[in-house]
């Protein structure tokens, strides 16, 4: 039951729609940068969670085998 709700909750983040939310996201704040409307941090760190939310599986995966979890 937990793992069927966890699966979904992956499923919508990772999902077809919250792909679509990220590229406009990055898209419009990188428009805002180039403008000069938002500062360029504010803008990186969007960016960067981005990366970080679609890239979870891979970094995870990347520090278990470091850590010689498997």
């Amino acid at each position: 039951m937990i793992v069927d709700a966890l699966s979904w909750l992956q499923g919508t983040l990772l999902g077809t729609a919250a792909t679509v939310v990220a590229v406009i996201a990055v898209a419009a704040v990188g428009f805002a940068m180039l403008t000069g409307r938002i500062n360029w941090r504010h803008g990186a760190v969007v960016i960067l969670g981005c990366f970080i939310l679609f890239g979870a599986a891979t970094i995870v995966g990347g520090i278990r085998s470091a850590a010689g979890g498997g």
